[in-house]
Formats: structure tokens, sequence, C-alpha cells
């Protein structure tokens, strides 16, 4: 999986903003994107054990991803670790530097 268009969009908007005036106005709209877009790990569990993932991933699939994110759960894991998850998670962590500037 990876993220969403309009996640990135917002942060190809952030990084052309870096250094102009409005550079805060991007790093709060890529920081709402992020928190829009990240999907915790119960959801993500509750999804790939549906149906409708079965549907869109296939079951072998839907299966292995949902063992894998029971996995991550069980580590103490707190959100989906798909590229597009842990972008947004490293967005939201850092996001008082992000604004700082």
């Amino acid at each position: 999986m990876s993220s969403c268009a309009e996640f990135k969009a917002a942060a190809e908007n952030y990084l052309k903003a870096v250094g102009t005036d409005g550079e805060t106005e991007a790093a709060e709209a890529l920081i709402a994107e992020a928190k829009d877009d990240i999907n915790d790990i119960e959801g993500t569990i509750s999804f790939f054990g549906s149906e409708t993932a079965q549907g869109m991933f296939g079951a072998v699939k839907a299966a292995e991803i949902l063992n894998h994110m029971k996995e991550v759960k069980a580590n103490g894991g707190r959100y989906c670790d798909c590229p597009g998850c842990k972008a947004a998670l490293r967005v939201i962590e850092n996001s008082d530097l992000l604004l700082s500037r």
C-alpha cells in the first residue's frame, strides 16, 4: 500500500513552500492530511478481516496482511505499518518541528 494522492500532494506542496511565507500554512495542511490518512491498527485489522478486503486483495493476500497487522499490534504497534502510514506517522511525530520554522 502507499500514501493516498491527497497526502502526496500535501507533502509536495510543503516541500515547495519550505523557506517561503507559505511554509507554515503548508505544514499545517500536511499535518492535517497526515492525521486524516493514518490508519490505526484496530481499524486496519478490522478491515483486513472483512469480506471487502478479501474482495479487493484476494482471500490469501488479505489473510497475509491481517496476520501481519496482528503481529504489529502484538509488538505494540498502534498504527498500520504500510509506507503511507509510516510517512504520516513521521509527519505527526514531527509536527512541532514542521511548525517551528
